[in-house]
């Protein structure tokens, strides 16, 4: 039951993130690059090597790939696996921490082949924030494959002691009562503050429509920032005993100190956002509200590539589409960092180890891949 997973999930998950890094300028075009550069932005190039022939098994050497990552911790471990099976097909693949960006700065840098790829679109929210509504990115970038389906759920939760207290179960009782709207108020202004998102993350923008579209401003605001500061914030505050409402979402490295049933319950709604979706099978010992309605879409993990690299790149294109991690499996590698494993040498070797484990079903994947460039 997906109740039981999540809680599972998130209960070994770790809570560790950086904010977004300013954006850097587009790089310049295509070009052959010293291998020992260590420049790891601009468009994927091919490398200054002797190839004498044509090699089945690399079928990408002499081409470096422009890899990004999600600011979000709970990505990186994904980011990581598709790294390393890029370059067993022999790609020369930048690390993907030194360009770690929010989804605007991704997607507008992915449109001008500042990337070539990156693991962490959240579909359909990130395709209808920052893809289908602006052509000159629309038109340049594809996303591929299933890397992890219906790997994401968000959405807000309350304290647990809270919710008990005052029986809430849906969020939309804290906008139309003054009095308890007051109880969750942070800034001083007497309206309940819900502990929100990064400013450049699509989920900003969702919760302040939501808000907006039922006219809920007089009951309920976003405070949003850093979200590295915003969960430790909601963190410290539930841990006080102080009334919280904290946007969330699983698979997640940031919420192991607010387990669903335990610290905090999800918040259900029956005034979802358009685009949301029905009731997500969680139980009632983490979701009182049922049915179960997050206000939020279910997300698929997919893959988001430049256009000209998935058609310059057949083994890479074919190897993206293929590959799946299960929601589990992250949620595990969450817990070894959450323990202490958390560098990046740490990171390359837990995706080593994903990838021996898994051998049998990557080799068929490199397979494919090896045959789509021949």
């Amino acid at each position: 039951m997906l109740s039981a997973l999540f809680v599972c999930a998130v209960a070994l998950s770790s809570c560790v993130a950086d904010d977004d890094v300013p954006e850097s300028d587009a790089s310049s075009p295509t070009t052959t690059v010293d291998p020992s550069s260590s420049d790891t932005t601009g468009e994927s190039t091919t490398v200054d090597t002797e190839v004498d022939e044509f090699d089945p098994d690399r079928p990408g050497a002499g081409v470096r790939v422009v890899q990004a990552r999600a600011n979000w911790s709970s990505s990186w471990f994904q980011a990581a696996i598709y790294r390393l099976l890029l370059e067993e097909l022999g790609y020369e693949v930048t690390d993907p921490a030194a360009n770690e960006v929010g989804p605007a700065t991704f997607f507008d840098g992915l449109a001008v082949r500042q990337f070539d790829f990156w693991t962490e679109t959240w579909e359909p929210m990130h395709d209808a924030e920052f893809i289908a509504v602006d052509a000159s990115i629309r038109d340049k970038v594809t996303t591929v494959g299933m890397e992890m389906e219906a790997g994401g759920l968000q959405g807000i939760v309350i304290d647990r002691a809270s919710a008990e207290e005052f029986g809430v179960d849906r969020i939309e009782q804290i906008a139309a009562d003054p009095e308890l709207s007051a109880r969750f108020d942070v800034t001083g202004d007497g309206i309940a503050d819900i502990h929100g998102c990064d400013a450049d993350w699509a989920c900003a923008a969702a919760i302040d429509g939501w808000i907006d579209a039922n006219q809920w401003s007089a009951g309920l605001d976003q405070q949003s920032g850093s979200y590295t500061g915003v969960i430790a914030s909601a963190i410290e505050r539930v841990a006080e005993g102080l009334p919280t409402l904290v946007y969330v979402w699983t698979p997640s490295a940031h919420v192991a100190a607010l387990v669903p049933g335990r610290d905090v319950v999800w918040l259900s709604t029956d005034a979802p956002p358009p685009g949301s979706v029905g009731a997500v099978p969680l139980g009632a010992d983490v979701c009182p509200g049922q049915p179960c309605r997050l206000g939020f879409p279910h997300a698929d993990i997919r893959v988001t590539a430049n256009d000209d690299f998935l058609a310059e790149h057949p083994a890479a294109a074919t190897l993206l589409e293929l590959v799946a991690i299960p929601m589990a499996d992250v949620a595990a590698q969450n817990a070894r960092a959450q323990s202490g494993d958390d560098s990046e040498a740490d990171l390359a070797r837990q995706a080593a180890e994903w990838i021996e484990a898994n051998r049998s079903q990557v080799d068929r994947w490199l397979a494919a891949a090896r045959a789509a460039a021949s």
